[in-house]
């Protein structure tokens, strides 16, 4: 189970000042049920939560990554190493 607060330092090029991009759990959970390609209002339904709710998460993730939508916070959340890319079918290795 996640627990806390997820952070992550960036900087765009070595000599530029980093920043630290902090994502939360629930943060986190959204933007992975949204990646599996939920709307809004089915994520809020597996979390417990309203879809408002889940639409004030979806803000708050969109100005910490500097994205514009669902998609880009996914990728850029991936790229960063916020949430793991899943496993291809084709790439499982059967023993």
């Amino acid at each position: 189970m996640l627990q806390g607060n997820f952070a992550l330092e960036i900087s765009s090029n070595p000599g530029a000042s980093s920043r630290i991009i902090r994502l939360t759990k629930r943060e986190v959970e959204v933007l992975n049920l949204i990646g599996q390609g939920f709307s809004s209002k089915h994520t809020a339904e597996r979390l417990y939560v309203s879809k408002r709710t889940v639409d004030f998460h979806l803000a708050n993730i969109y100005e910490k990554l500097k994205v514009t939508n669902r998609m880009q916070a996914y990728n850029v959340a991936t790229t960063l190493g916020f949430i793991q890319d899943p496993v291809d079918d084709d790439e499982l290795e059967v023993g």
